[in-house]
Formats: structure tokens, C-alpha cells, sequence
């Protein structure tokens, strides 16, 4: 069921611009927006996926990432396809990559509305919807929609994201947003143009805002990749940045393995994730999580304060070991997250 986009801009001749995500795509009568999903078609920029849900699941929580956020509760998972980066190493591209040329697009998904979204959350009892598989933002109608919807009726909503919406899209879903695990894909400019066709710095702009003028919480997440974004000068930087916008602000360091275009590259070495929780811990990061691969040691929640083991963590698997939660039973310090449904969102 196509909707009508309301973030647009109208230019000359019938041109409109989409204000969604960061690269504001001029789209004259019948263009595409680089996501391959969002048209000019009538005078309107039509969202194409809207209702049409490519990928539903029930996963873990700690699957997004997250680990601050509802720890061992279930999150219903929806996506659609079609994405506003193109990453050469994507690990869903079976989804994200198709556009508007590919002849998969008609056959996928299944009608699925906001309102029959948040009833299946709902009598399944879980906590949270979350937006993911590919990127929220260019389903931005849809996932909005479920969003103000499921907060309606008490239900959390996730996204998982890229990071390259525009400030007016953030604005418009930050009070129906409870968390957001943000794709921190590397720290150089080089990079993100390379090998997303996006750029860092509105990447970075959302994170900080979203960490410093927001109640929704956040996690980032960077892909380690083998002689890529792996050098300590870089992972230093990154680290720096983000203890100085946030050192509560949980680091997930994830495993890569050949996936996409980028199948030249060895996996993740255990070595080199170990060296970069050393290299976020010396920048002052309390909470460094590593993923992608069985870590006993450091996929474990401790105490920032007094270093108590907290919540225990094998895979996806987790059981808090506290009695009050968000409060270290040994020190008393208030640990940093949204740990029980009824708790609001803190970011």
C-alpha cells in the first residue's frame, strides 16, 4: 500500500526533494531516490514499501545490538528493502540492496499494517518493535506510524540504523523512538564515501544528538573489518569521540565476516576485537561489549564503578545477576540503560 511522503521540498518543474535522510535526493517527475524505494509519482514522493514487511521475526534483544535495553526480553523484528547506503560488506543485502530495476521487488514482503504490527506484539506480549534487517529510515511512514502507534498502547519501539536520517526526521519519530542502535561504520571520511556512498559527518551529528538533546537511548555498533577501520589510530579516534560525547554510551565491537562485495577480506581475529576493547577502554568507554563471535570475557555487563559482574552473556543469551535491576548489588551504582518495561527511556 504506497503512502504519500510528508517530509518533502518542492522545487521547480515538478522536482521534489526528499527530506528523510541525508542525501536529500532531488527527484524529478518518476525518479527514484537512491534508496530504490521512495518515487516521484504524481506530484508526491510515494514511499513504495509502506505496509509491506520483507522480513518479520521475534529476536533476542541483545540481537540488535542492545545491551542496556530490556536485557533477555524479546523484540518483534520487521523490515523492508531497498537502503540509503550501499555498503560493500553488507550482511543483508538480500534485502537492502534491491531496487527499483531488480525484478525481486514486486514478489517481496507480505501486507503487513501498523495497526496489525503492534496486535501481534501485543498478544504476544513482547516489550518492543524494532525497526531493522535494513535501514528505518526509508520505510521512515511506516515504521513512524507503527511507532506512534505502539506507544499508544505501551509498547517500546527500536531502531536500528545507519544514522543518516536528517535532523527533521529524527525530530518528527524521537517521541515514539525508545532506543536506537546506531551502524558507527568507521571514523573517516574516506571510508563512508568509498564504500557506503554516504558521508561520517551526519552520522555523527545524529549520535551525538541523539546521546546529549534526547531521552532515547543509545548503543553504537562498528564492524571491525580486516585492514579497513582497523588501525588503533583510527579505533582510537572513534573511541575518544564517543567518550567524549557519551562514556556511558555502550560500544559494540562486531566480528566481520566475507559477506557482499567484500569478500576478499579474512574475518574479524579475535586479537584485533581484544585490542580494540583495550583501545576503547583507554579512551574512557565503561561499557565495550565484542560481538559476532563467543567472548566469555568480554561479553559480560560489569559495574562501571566497582567492576561486579552484572548481567551474564553467552551469544545472545542473558541473565542479570542483580537483585534490584539497574543497581549494583556490591557498590549501589546506578548502572546506565532502560532494564524494565515500565522504566522510561534515558538517553
Amino acid at each position: 500500500m504506497p503512502k504519500v511522503a510528508e517530509l518533502v521540498r518542492s522545487l521547480k518543474r515538478e522536482h521534489l526533494q526528499c527530506q528523510v535522510c541525508e542525501h536529500h535526493c532531488t527527484l524529478a517527475p518518476g525518479d527514484w531516490g537512491k534508496c530504490g524505494v521512495r518515487v516521484n509519482r504524481g506530484g508526491q514522493i510515494i514511499s513504495t514499501v509502506y505496509g509491506k514487511a520483507t522480513a518479520v521475526h521475534i529476536d533476542p534483544i541483545e540481537k540488535k545490538p542492545l545491551y542496556h535495553f530490556l536485557p533477555g526480553e524479546s523484540a518483534f523484528s520487521i523490515g523492508t528493502y531497498g537502503c540509503n547506503m550501499n555498503c560493500m560488506w553488507c550482511q543483508n543485502a538480500g534485502i537492502s540492496q534491491v531496487r527499483k530495476k531488480d525484478e525481486r521487488r514486486e514478489y517481496l514482503g507480505k501486507s503487513f499494517s501498523p495497526e496489525a504490527l503492534v496486535e501481534v506484539a501485543r498478544e504476544q506480549h513482547l516489550a518492543s518493535i524494532a525497526y531493522t534487517y535494513n535501514e528505518p529510515t526509508v520505510f521512515f511512514e511506516y515504521s513512524y506510524d507503527t511507532a506512534k502507534l505502539a506507544h499508544a498502547h505501551g509498547v517500546k519501539n527500536i531502531y536500528v540504523s545507519n544514522g543518516y536520517m536528517t535532523e527533521t526526521a529524527l525530530e518528527k519519530i524521537e517521541p515514539y523512538l525508545d532506543a536506537i542502535n546506531v551502524d558507527l561504520k568507521g571514523f573517516t571520511p574516506e571510508l563512508y564515501e568509498t564504500y557506503t556512498g554516504a558521508r561520517l559527518e551526519p552520522v555523527k551529528r545524529n549520535i551525538a544528538k541523539i546521546a546529549r538533546e534526547t531521552d532515547i537511548w543509545i548503543e553504537v555498533t562498528t564492524l571491525i573489518i580486516p585492514g579497513l577501520n582497523d588501525s588503533d589510530e583510527e579505533l582510537r579516534e572513534a573511541a575518544e569521540w564517543l567518550a567524549s560525547i557519551d562514556p556511558m554510551m555502550p560500544w559494540h565491537l562486531s566480528a566481520f565476516h566475507p559477506s557482499h562485495k567484500m569478500r576478499d577480506r579474512p574475518r574479524t581475529p579475535p586479537a584485533t576485537l581484544a585490542r580494540a576493547y583495550e583501545i576503547g577502554q583507554e579512551a574512557g568507554l565503561h561499557y565495550i561489549y565484542v560481538g559476532n563471535i563467543l567472548d566469555p570475557t568480554r561479553e559480560q555487563t560489569r559495574c562501571h564503578h566497582c567492576g561486579t559482574q552484572l548481567i551474564q552473556r553467552h551469544g545472545f543469551y542473558a541473565r542479570p545477576q542483580w537483585r534490584t535491576p539497574g543497581i549494583c548489588p556490591q557498590c549501589g551504582a546506578a548502572i546506565p540503560g532502560v532494564w524494565t518495561k515500565d522504566d522510561p527511556t534515558d538517553g
